[in-house]
């Protein structure tokens, strides 16, 4: 640190206000400033970011191949038109976020290397301190705000989630995550083995086997996929008769959309068929000789865990082409050459990924306080999976597992903005969710229900969530297909919401 960033450390405290406060410029942080600049015109507000630009997942993941596992025409804004393959690369969704910042005058709301350490609400004064750092500087920095938006997503962006294996140390060769990728890793004509069958090992085998000798994905237990073409043929045909683009994005995400509530409705009613026909697409590109019972045949029914899309069949044409190969084992241990496997078989590598997902985090790593009082989420009862008993003028923004996470970006804008202006014209200055005197007898249950839906990440961390009711206004249902007429029509005069 030098003499000018411990004098800038040093000074004292600087404060500002802003009528929002809004956490993170990811996805859902440029979705929540569109709607503040839109819905709310004349708040205050300012975005702060860790990072040094916006994007969060698509700027924190720099891995061979990055792209989205589920289509941007829901991924992406209802209110921009995605006009590209559904089935996007990070650079092309960067992109895209820079389109909505640059033709929405945002990027003067937004400020990067900005990091919230502490939040702390008052109910003498009715705001939330927020104390930041700028991690350029070191400088400190004080915000308060009447709203905080929490918009910096689920998991922690600085290290992502590898288990302890026994002897790790002993492997001569480089232990990578995705999450902290190396820009000068070279795996040119190098033996890969990616320990993972999720979404991000699906995406990088088929880039890494481009160039490597092999690249071979490790699993415990198989995962479902979807695969087909990366194109949507009614959005091609839309496009050759001139249909305008805003036109041709509502028309397919109305399209998918209903196709995927069918497809999740199929998976409860008629689970068997579901897998069926999820693992005869498999079997159309790896053949009949193939082991799909072994490596691609999960126990668990489908849409039980995330199923990521295969744009074009890329990962299943690796393996048929005999770049890629699976292998389906639990780890023994690593050796000086690779991994000893528990059926007693040794995987050599020269390089090991560990694709095997991250740590959640409820609360973004800030401290959090009410009144001088710790808080820890983990003791609050969730409204919608947005809101929180006990904790007045927040809101969180949690995704869909189903679908795409941005379909809740917009429906939580629209809510907030709602909220606000209600606020405004009844002259209140705080909202806090509470248990109503008909739901003090309801059952707490953890956040989701593991027999619904029960990836590792959510399992690890369940114990770190709010708590879900038993009644729709308090869980997250994971229903977009409910919530985008439910939100609309949201009673703000509930007594669900206490205002003062």
């Amino acid at each position: 640190m030098n003499v000018q960033t411990q004098i800038r450390a040093a000074e004292p405290v600087a404060t500002e206000h802003f009528d929002v406060l809004i956490a993170g410029a990811g996805i859902s942080g440029v979705g929540a400033a569109y709607h503040l600049t839109t819905q709310c015109p004349g708040t205050s507000f300012v975005v702060l970011e860790t990072q040094k630009t916006f994007g969060g997942t698509w700027s924190t993941h720099r891995y061979p191949g990055i792209r989205s596992d589920s289509d941007l025409h829901t991924f992406g804004y209802r209110f921009k038109p995605w006009t590209s393959a559904p089935i996007a690369s990070a650079a092309e969704i960067l992109k895209y976020m820079g389109e909505v910042i640059e033709e929405n005058d945002l990027n003067r709301h937004i400020r990067y290397r900005h990091t919230i350490t502490a939040a702390k609400w008052s109910n003498e004064t009715n705001l939330w301190t927020i104390d930041a750092t700028r991690i350029d500087t070191g400088e400190r920095l004080r915000f308060t705000t009447n709203f905080f938006w929490m918009c910096q997503g689920y998991y922690r962006h600085d290290a992502g989630y590898t288990p302890e294996w026994t002897d790790m140390a002993k492997f001569k060769g480089t232990v990578v995550h995705p999450q902290t990728w190396p820009d000068d890793l070279d795996y040119k004509g190098k033996r890969v083995v990616v320990i993972g069958s999720g979404a991000t090992a699906a995406t990088l085998i088929p880039a890494m086997a481009k160039d490597a000798g092999h690249v071979t994905m490790l699993q415990r237990s198989p995962t479902y996929f979807r695969t087909g073409r990366n194109a949507i043929e009614i959005a091609e045909e839309l496009r050759r008769l001139q249909v305008d683009e805003a036109w041709i994005h509502e028309i397919v995400r109305r399209k998918i959309l209903f196709e995927q509530d069918a497809f999740t409705k199929r998976t409860f009613a008629d689970p068997e068929g579901a897998k069926k026909d999820l693992l005869a697409a498999v079997e159309a590109v790896l053949g009949k000789d193939y082991d799909i019972a072994t490596h691609f045949t999960p126990s668990y029914r489908p849409w039980r865990q995330r199923i990521a899309f295969v744009p074009d069949a890329d990962l299943f044409q690796a393996i048929k082409g005999g770049k890629a190969s699976v292998v389906t084992d639990e780890i023994d241990r690593f050796t000086e050459k690779g991994i000893l496997l528990k059926s007693g078989k040794e995987l050599e590598a020269d390089i090991i990924i560990t694709a095997t997902g991250f740590h959640l985090s409820a609360n973004g790593g800030i401290d959090f306080e009410i009144d001088g009082k710790p808080l820890d989420f983990k003791d609050t009862v969730t409204y919608r999976g947005m809101m929180f008993t006990g904790v007045p003028n927040l809101v969180w923004v949690f995704g869909y597992f189903r679908a795409s996470w941005t379909l809740r970006v917009d429906l939580v804008g629209d809510f907030v903005c709602r909220m606000l202006k209600h606020m405004k014209t009844t002259g209140v200055n705080k909202v806090t969710p509470a248990l109503r005197p008909e739901d003090h007898n309801m059952p707490l249950l953890p956040w989701i229900d593991p027999e619904n839906f029960n990836p590792g990440y959510m399992m690890r961390g369940m114990h770190l969530l709010p708590k879900r009711g038993d009644k729709p206004e308090w869980q997250h249902n994971q229903d977009y297909w409910a919530e985008k007429d439910e939100f609309p029509a949201i009673d703000l005069d509930d007594k669900a919401f206490v205002y003062g």
